[in-house]
């Protein structure tokens, strides 16, 4: 279990916002959170640190969020439909910056 990092509602929304235009990089199908799928989204966050996962028909899309988020520690920036955003910075080079209060 990895603990992500500790955003604000403010960075969140920011974060929302950013991913409003990308398209979901993972897809999780039928048979649900998987290994493999697991791997997929450390790949993708570890190459955009901001991605959108589409689930597909879960049973309990928040529970299912929260568990991709913990398996891969990100941040849970938000679940709009069944579409979950994800957030976990580079730990050498963070490219995308998360605004402080006073920004």
């Amino acid at each position: 279990m990895k603990r992500g990092p500790e955003l604000d509602g403010f960075q969140r929304k920011q974060l929302r916002k950013l991913a409003h235009s990308l398209r979901p990089a993972v897809a999780v199908g039928e048979a649900g959170v998987t290994a493999g799928v697991i791997g997929a989204i450390d790949v993708a966050l570890g190459d955009h640190e901001l991605i959108k996962v589409r689930l597909r028909q879960p049973e309990d899309k928040r529970a299912t969020a929260a568990k991709l988020a913990q398996a891969v520690g990100a941040a849970l920036c938000g679940l709009v439909g069944h579409t979950v955003i994800l957030y976990r910075p580079d730990r050498k080079e963070p490219r995308i910056e998360i605004p402080t209060r006073g920004q």
